[in-house]
């Protein structure tokens, strides 16, 4: 029932994206300067930033949290080698030279 759910969720704020309606538009403007477009795609990218929290709350396979403590590929734990150390600028190295 709950995938079935998000689902829904998930195709009605897709169908939402598709605003035609505001198209061709540029009143009413909201707050007295926003066009009524933008202020709806404002909106609706709130609304999508809320669908997928609620996707990663409820729907976020369980067994990549397991994993966690697995060890990482040898790649992704690799570090960069690190910078030799620079004398500071009017250090006595410099005055050798």
């Amino acid at each position: 029932m709950k995938k079935w759910v998000l689902a829904l969720f998930v195709l009605t704020v897709y169908l939402l994206h598709q605003d035609c309606w505001n198209w061709r538009k540029a009143e009413p403007f909201v707050f007295g300067f926003l066009p009524i477009g933008l202020a709806y795609h404002a909106a609706y990218s709130l609304v999508a930033a809320f669908m997928m929290w609620v996707l990663v709350r409820h729907a976020w396979p369980r067994e990549l949290d397991e994993m966690e403590g697995a060890t990482p590929p040898a790649a992704a734990t690799a570090r960069p080698p690190a910078e030799p150390a620079r004398p500071e600028h009017g250090s006595r190295a410099e005055d050798t030279d």
